[in-house]
């Protein structure tokens, strides 16, 4: 059994997520690790992320590199010349796949076509913009900073400059109805992407609009059947349109899937460096869950000495089953049976996979378990009652 946990990783991938902790603005909707600062030292940045590198690969030597994803906060703030030598870094390293995927966030506020240009000569092969709305008014509710000329002009530069862009868009907005998202998202469709994130508003603890809903000053939020129609109407339009769901909140055309979320839905490795990151990392057969400190300055200091990890935590057999689980089956092709039996040690229970196939919520076709679009509404309810 230790050798199959060893090696498990592998059916996943391996990837690598750098974080970037600030922002022009902290969103109200926002529960990521970002920060507003007015002065931030790139070249301290930037030496800070490659010593990091140099200590994450130290660890996972000789693994072959799918996935780069420079994340955030707003990676777009970061000079090019330090994603330039990040990348270079990167490189160095490790060995690549041919195919190496390396994606930067971008929000349009901070878009021009120079520093585009700029990122691509650094390596950067995959743009993800953070548009949010195609409107005014609601792009103001949500608290960006851009206009939604600016956004479609940001996009007209990306698509210009990289060969794969993809972009978000937040429904279930307030007073939103399933018309006026019916219309936004057949506009964003038009448009030459050939990938799409298309996440319903969710209200944080924590956040800005979390303390505002707790106050009752929310106003406006889709009850619960009008959040299904809206994500019903998503996936129909979506699959009119060429652009069919791979997993819950994303949408591709066929090979233009994001390829570093693949592999945390599919359950592979990855390291997560940065104030906040996460990462799954495998060692001597065991697999460890690493999360960074999260306050920036805490983190730039521990790099000196460090210690700009929390102690890992040990995944036991079967924690890596439930959240092989919980990540897999939010993917349309679905998960492995013969996988979820070799990281837990059993089958998943066949009168519970019955009760949801005889409701219409999962099939299973040759040997995989999938979650059909019914289910995939009530997803949480149905990977409850599959877990032991």
């Amino acid at each position: 059994m230790r050798a199959v946990l060893a090696e498990d990783w592998q059916q996943g991938g391996f990837g690598l997520y750098i974080h970037w902790p600030f922002c022009e603005a902290k969103c109200p909707y926002c529960d990521f690790n970002s920060h507003v600062s007015r002065k931030i030292d790139q070249s301290a940045w930037r030496d800070a992320y490659l010593a990091e590198l140099k200590r994450a690969a130290d660890e996972t030597a000789g693994r072959v590199l799918n996935a780069v994803f420079f994340g955030g906060g707003t990676p777009s703030l970061m000079d090019p010349d330090v994603v330039a030598d990040i990348i270079s870094a990167i490189r160095g390293h490790w060995p690549t796949a041919n195919d190496l995927e390396i994606t930067l966030e971008a929000n349009p506020g901070s878009v021009e076509a120079g520093r585009f240009a700029a990122y691509r000569q650094a390596g950067v092969s995959r743009v993800s913009m953070g548009i949010q709305a195609l409107n005014d008014a609601d792009l103001k509710k949500l608290g960006r900073l851009h206009s939604a000329k600016e956004a479609m002009t940001a996009f007209d530069i990306a698509r210009n400059t990289f060969e794969r862009v993809s972009f978000d868009l937040i429904y279930g907005r307030q007073e939103q109805t399933v018309e006026q998202w019916e219309q936004e998202l057949k506009q964003a469709l038009s448009l030459a992407i050939d990938h799409i994130s298309l996440y319903q508003l969710t209200i944080e603890q924590g956040t800005a609009f979390g303390d505002r809903y707790a106050r009752g000053k929310l106003r406006g939020l889709p009850d619960e059947d009008l959040g299904a129609d809206m994500f019903t109407v998503t996936q129909d339009i979506c699959n009119q349109m060429g652009m069919p769901a791979y997993e819950v909140s994303n949408h591709a055309r066929d090979g233009a899937q994001s390829r570093h979320n693949l592999i945390y839905w599919r359950y592979g490795d990855y390291i997560g460096i940065g104030p906040g990151a996460h990462g799954r990392l495998t060692l001597g057969g065991q697999k460890y869950a690493t999360v960074a400190y999260s306050n920036p300055q805490r983190w730039l200091d521990g790099v000196k000495t460090d210690t700009t990890e929390k102690p890992r935590a040990v995944i036991t057999r079967a924690e890596q089953a439930t959240e092989f689980l919980l990540m897999g089956l939010r993917l349309k092709e679905g998960v492995d049976l013969k996988r979820y039996a070799a990281l837990s040690g059993h089958e998943i229970d066949p009168e519970a996979l019955a009760h949801l196939q005889d409701l219409g919520m999962v099939s299973v076709e040759s040997e995989r378990l999938i979650v059909l679009d019914q289910g995939v509404i009530v997803l949480n309810a149905v990977i409850e009652s599959l877990l032991p």
